[in-house]
């Protein structure tokens, strides 16, 4: 038995790179920027009922919020919570940006090739995230509205998006705690709303520990009186479906 802040994985995303795998319940999933200038896509689903996924929407709404820091929880589509967002050294993660094209990074960056560059050609999120659905049994009707951590994206009063660099440096980290058993898809490329003319993103290293067990006081359940109505219905859906909330 793995004791609490024990390192369970950890691994290196490079840049332009992909990942995804199920991860249990109780369990902390920190993100560490390797480099200035980070993006990461995520997209993330009840892993015993693909079905339920992230809902932006709600999770906005419910939150009075336009983007994520610590506190704030991402809900599914039925008012339960996936992750919360235990710790965060940036203070601001992009929701409404969605995910970079392939048409968007040949037109921003120049066309490239596997057969011309091999693994240096020029990734994007859009490819990235069809390749992991797949490889869980999903397809590209299962794609969603994505969190951006690392980004920040923000509006002017007429609506105008602006995509803020420099947000993130070498070293800023963001800590996700699941609530449920959690399908977690991920892709290493740029925000498509990044500013920057050359293609760049940061390697990112994912550490997964064991978390303490949520607490009266935590500020993930405290943050709003929705957030800890999703709580409880979390709690029950735990309780009737699987025996238990251990």
């Amino acid at each position: 038995m793995n004791g609490i802040n024990t390192t369970i994985v950890s691994k290196m995303i490079s840049a332009g790179g992909k990942w995804s795998s199920r991860i249990k319940r109780g369990k902390q999933i920190t993100f560490t920027a390797m480099e200035d200038g980070a993006n990461v896509s995520l997209l993330l689903y009840n892993a015993d009922d693909t079905a339920e996924r992230y809902n932006m929407p709600d999770t906005l709404k419910a939150q009075y919020t336009a983007y994520l820091t610590k506190g704030n929880v991402l809900l599914s589509d039925n008012g339960r919570v996936l992750a919360s967002i235990t710790e965060d050294s940036i203070g601001w993660h992009d929701t409404i940006s969605g995910y970079c094209t392939r048409q968007q990074i040949d037109q921003k960056y120049g066309e490239t090739t596997y057969q011309e560059l091999r693994n240096d050609w020029y990734q994007n999120g859009e490819g990235n995230l069809i390749v992991e659905l797949f490889r869980n049994g999903l397809t590209t009707s299962d794609l969603s509205p994505v969190v951006n951590l690392f980004s920040k994206v923000s509006c002017d009063d007429e609506g105008n998006t602006q995509f803020v660099q420099g947000h993130t440096k070498k070293g800023d980290k963001v800590t996700l705690r699941t609530e449920m058993d959690v399908l977690l898809v991920l892709s290493n490329t740029p925000n498509p709303l990044d500013t920057n003319k050359t293609y760049t993103t940061a390697p990112i290293e994912i550490t997964i520990t064991d978390a303490e067990p949520v607490k009266e006081d935590d500020v993930c359940l405290n943050h709003r009186p929705e957030n800890r109505r999703a709580f409880e219905n979390t709690w029950e859906y735990l309780l009737l479906s699987k025996g238990g909330i251990q």
